[in-house]
This record gives structure tokens, sequence and C-alpha cells, in this order.
């Protein structure tokens, strides 16, 4: 089997969302946002099998280098094409992720053997804990409604966002859906890397005292309490509380993680399949990486138009890995909701009634393009 030609599937006319939404880590300068957008690869073969993977953020195409190393090769090549595009040998400012082909490759590997991506890696498992990751900053009352309402359908785990001018009141947040919620599993997110031209971005101190009242309410972990730059910071802070500190969604490759872990800046690891230059193939390598220095993993998985493939992927690479307790599974009803997120789905990956989202398992990242849906804004 030889790989034939690239193609790039993209949107032309917005996806509506059933209601806008102000992203948390870009306020207090976010805009409301009201549409999706999606983009994906198609990698056709000469045996007439074509993989899909989600392109990245922003920075839309493939790079001449990357094509060049694909066509007629044998997409089982997988490894060969991460270490020569993907390794992190050469790191340019704006360059596209070649994560979505990694993915591409994967889907095309388990569609010519007929099996789920996860069996061909070695399978461990074949469903993982979901956490509902919220999106906004909402009162106090509203988190402590959606949290009820998560927990009436099963789902045990809850990330919350802290980016609001006085953390006084993002504590106030926390300690609601704690009070409201005796038993759930609350994950928090400081979104301390994020670009906010009027935000007041916390101090290594401010980020201890935050920490230290969220051990009070029993938080499972801490995400992004300081820039993932500050290494020397996050294991002061890491060695300072028992909160689990995670973090490294913005890490371009594998050598990135290596260095925050071995600074021991982190106990949970969050590789992006799409963000940097990760995919599958880094997802797997990270988290050998993390596992052996006693660490875990917990993937970032974007959100958007094209989130139920790079959720789909993520539970891929999870199947076969052990040391990850949790998948993020974006959910902040009105707007952000699977039906809307998973439109290029046949059918959308959802979370069941014991808060786990079961891993795909047709062939390759084991979902199926809604055709007719793509074909409306294509």
């Amino acid at each position: 089997m030889k790989i034939t030609k690239i193609e790039i599937v993209r949107n032309k006319k917005p996806i509506p969302l059933p209601a806008s939404w102000r992203p948390a880590w870009n306020e207090p300068d976010a805009s409301d946002t009201d549409s999706l957008w999606f983009s994906f690869y198609k990698v056709h073969t000469d045996e007439g099998i074509v993989g899909i993977g989600p392109t990245g953020l922003g920075n839309i195409g493939t790079s001449s280098y990357a094509e060049s190393s694909l066509i007629g090769q044998d997409p089982a090549f997988i490894e060969r094409f991460w270490d020569i595009n993907m390794k992190g040998r050469e790191i340019i400012v704006g360059s596209t992720s070649c994560g979505g082909l990694d993915i591409a490759l994967w889907d095309i590997m388990g569609k010519a053997t007929g099996m789920p991506i996860y069996k061909l890696l070695g399978a461990c498992r074949d469903k993982v804990m979901a956490y509902a990751a919220t999106a906004q900053l909402k009162s106090a009352e509203e988190y402590a409604k959606m949290a009820v309402k998560f927990s009436s359908k099963g789902i045990k785990a809850m990330k919350l966002r802290l980016h609001r001018p006085k953390i006084e009141d993002d504590l106030n947040v926390v300690s609601a859906v704690r009070d409201a919620v005796k038993d759930m599993i609350i994950l928090v997110d400081a979104n301390q890397s994020n670009l906010s031209i009027n935000y007041n971005y916390w101090s290594r101190r401010t980020a201890l005292t935050v920490a230290r009242e969220l051990e009070k309410l029993n938080v499972y972990y801490f995400e992004e309490p300081l820039p993932r730059t500050d290494l020397e910071g996050l294991a002061e802070l890491s060695s300072a509380v028992d909160v689990y500190i995670a973090g490294g969604e913005h890490c371009s490759n594998v050598y990135e993680f290596r260095d925050a872990l071995f600074a021991k800046a982190y106990d949970i690891v969050q590789p992006d399949v799409i963000l940097g230059n990760i995919g599958i193939t880094g997802i797997k390598k990270v988290s050998v990486i993390a596992d052996s220095v006693g660490r875990y993993i917990v993937p970032h998985v974007c959100s958007g138009g094209n989130n139920g493939l790079y959720l789909a992927a993520t539970l891929q690479a999870l199947g076969s890995v052990s040391n990850c307790p949790f998948i993020e599974y974006t959910l902040d009803p009105p707007a952000l909701v699977p039906e809307a997120l998973h439109t290029i789905l046949k059918e959308p990956i959802m979370i069941d009634s014991d808060g786990y989202v079961q891993i795909p398992q047709k062939p390759g990242i084991g979902v199926e393009l809604n055709e007719d849906a793509i074909a409306e804004y294509i």
C-alpha cells in the first residue's frame, strides 16, 4: 500500500452553536463565540483506504517537507514519519503540527487490519473515566447547579476555570461546587499560560496561596497555576502542596515534557494530539516517560468543530496506557455540547451513565464522518 494524495477538507460556512460562549482563558478580553469551524486531513492510498486526522488550530495546511515524506510511501512506516517530522529537531514559530497526519496514518492501519488503533498498539482498557471540562467563568450558583445536573447523569468529575480578577471569587466557585456535590472529583484550571491583555497574572506566591486553599476543598488537580516555562516555580509548588500540579498542553514536542518531568514540575502532564508535534505516537511516548518517574498523564483535548476527531484519536491512544485516570470531555451547556461539537461525526461520542467514555470500536480511530453534514458547510 502506498500514499497517493493528501487532501484537506475545511468548512466555508460556520457551524452555528446552540448558544454563544466566552472562553475563560481569554478573560477579561474574551469575545462571544457563536459558531465552530472544522478542518481535517484525508490521506489517500492506492488501495482505496483513506485515513482521516484533524488539522491543527490556526495554521491549517501541510508543509511540503511533511508531504514529501509521505507521498509514495507505505503508511505503515508511522514511526519513520514521526521521527522525520515530529521529533523536535527543528522548532519554527508558527509551524504547522503534524499530529493530524500521524493520526491519519494510524487510521489507515486500523482500517487496513480491521481493528481500532488501541488494539494495534496493545490494548490496556476499553473505556476511560471522563471529566466534564467547562470553559467559561460562570457564577458560583450556576456552577453548583451544573455540578448537580452532571452528577445526576453519572458524571463523576468536573473541571472548573479560574481566571477572575479576584482569587476569592475563583475559590468561591470551587467551594460552591464542593458544597453542592460532596463526592464530585473537582479539577481546576487557572490557564496561566494563555494570553489575555488585561488579566493580572499570578505570582508564584499567589499560586501557592490558591493551591493551599484548593487542598482544603479536596481538589484533585490544579492545572496551569504558572506558565509552563517556569519549571522552577512549578517544581517548588508541586513539592509544597499535596494537590496534583498539572500542565503542558502547549508543549511543542515530547522533549519539553521530558524536561518538565525530570525537573519535577508536574505531577500530571497534559499532551495534546494536535497542539504540538505529538499525535497518537507522541501520547504513547509521553506516557512512558511519565510512568518511568511515577507520574500521570491526562491529555488535553481541544474543543471546536474538530472536537470529535480530537477526542476519538486521544481515546485510542489512552486505550493502550495505564497511567491516565481521565479523558477531557468538553461540556459546558447550552453552547458546548457533543451534538454541536461532533457535528462532523455520524454519531457523537457520549459519556455513559457510569461517567465513562467507551473507546470507539470501529477500525482506525473508530469514528465515521457524517458526509451529509460536512457537505452543508463546504
